[in-house]
């Protein structure tokens, strides 16, 4: 269990492991996933206030989606050569873990608290993250009901070092081919779910970890174009532009087995975009040092707002009812605010000092610049200033931008 990850033909030089700008998106992606579950819980009775929450986040189901894509590219982005299998195994335990801890144990609370039956099998499960394998209706969401991405992503955890040495030695041609296949091979889910049985049809679309993993992949393939300098996309305001433009005509006129497809390739070019504003030191409004911290506590906060919007809603007798007039968008805010004071919380106090504890020290890593699209004069400086760093570095020297990755989580 020691095997080490291979390092790419041609190493990247000078490339910073942090990316302000994909911590700022997190948040974006949390904030989706909220006010989409805050339409569906019905939170708001005044139909006039609701349909303003249903046109803004309908689609905000796909916010788990824009995570999916973004881990599978941060991850790739900061992997170290030599880094080993299980230190990359016991860091994304120490992520995620005890968080998941904590709040299996509150909705268990909760479930005592309002008389909840539980089977202990399924309680099992999810403690274990293997309910999203589970097909039976009621059994994936059991629990804390968002835990089933967890359970998705430690999967694509297990996979990770295993297959990110074939991802380093593929030719280019090989990753833009999967680059197009794999939006492909998301919309091909929805004609092949009927070979499944229809109770479980939801269930291989949107939760099961082999068809999810085809997002999570779709961001490490980018990645690893990203790396080796050969992306091409547009520019961040490009970019943007068509994500908003793909939303609008996804809300409005586009089936959901064609929108899946759409936004995945719209939030690649936007992930893809931020990331390359921040390499290239462009300008960015999503790495504002408040979407930053918003975005470093997203992963908290997602795994909170499910369970507090319902507890409170149950406790209130307001579940499935709603709130009337004003106080219906009052109660959505005071949710999100009651959220965030939480997820802050959390993650002050167990997801970071958990990480610290838990997580491996991780070797130096020398500073890196991306292969200059043309050959000259600034490509080979930028070589040669590539190659003194790693000589400094194998010295003893590591510069201040190699000493550690701080950008080294993902939701």
């Amino acid at each position: 269990m020691t095997s080490t990850v291979a390092e790419p033909e041609v190493r990247p030089a000078g490339v910073p492991a942090r990316l302000p700008s994909l911590t700022g998106l997190r948040w974006i992606a949390a904030l989706l996933v909220f006010g989409f579950h805050a339409g569906t819980m019905r939170i708001i009775a005044e139909p006039d206030y609701k349909a303003v929450v249903d046109v803004l986040f309908t689609l905000g189901l796909s916010g788990v989606q824009f995570f999916f894509i973004l881990s599978g590219f941060v991850l790739v982005w900061s992997a170290r050569p030599g880094d080993s299998r299980r230190s990359f195994w016991r860091r994304r335990v120490a992520k995620i873990y005890p968080n998941h801890l904590v709040l299996w144990a509150a909705a268990l609370l909760v479930a005592w608290w309002f008389a909840d039956p539980v089977l202990p099998a399924a309680a099992l499960e999810n403690l274990l993250l293997l309910q999203a394998w589970d097909p039976r209706p009621g059994w994936f969401y059991s629990i804390n009901t968002v835990s089933w991405s967890l359970s998705c992503e430690f999967f694509f955890y297990l996979c990770l070092p295993l297959a990110l040495p074939l991802l380093r030695r593929s030719r280019p041609a090989l990753l833009w081919t999967l680059v197009v296949a794999l939006p492909l091979l998301i919309l091909a889910l929805w004609p092949a779910q009927h070979l499944v049985p229809e109770p479980s049809r939801w269930w291989f679309t949107q939760v099961f970890p082999l068809a999810r993993s085809l997002e999570f992949w779709l961001g490490a393939v980018a990645a690893e174009l990203m790396r080796r300098g050969l992306w091409r996309g547009p520019g961040l305001t490009g970019a943007s532009l068509i994500f908003v433009a793909t939303w609008v005509a996804a809300a409005q006129w586009i089936r959901a087995e064609l929108w899946t497809t759409l936004l995945a390739v719209a939030y690649l070019l936007v992930i893809t975009a931020a990331a390359d504003a921040d390499v290239r030191g462009r300008r960015s409004p999503w790495r504002s040092r408040p979407l930053v911290w918003l975005g470093e506590v997203s992963f908290a906060f997602y795994l909170v707002h499910v369970l507090v919007m319902t507890s409170v809603l149950r406790w209130t007798g307001d579940w499935g009812s709603g709130f009337g007039g004003w106080r219906g968008p009052a109660a959505v805010l005071g949710f999100l605010l009651v959220n965030l004071i939480l997820a802050g919380l959390l993650h002050r106090f167990v997801e970071t000092p958990m990480m610290r504890r838990l997580t491996p020290r991780r070797s130096a890593r020398p500073a890196v610049i991306p292969r200059q699209r043309a050959g000259g004069t600034e490509a080979r400086d930028a070589e040669a200033k590539a190659r003194d760093a790693e000589a400094r570095t194998e010295a003893g020297g590591a510069s201040k931008a190699g000493e550690r990755s701080t950008y080294a989580d993902s939701r």
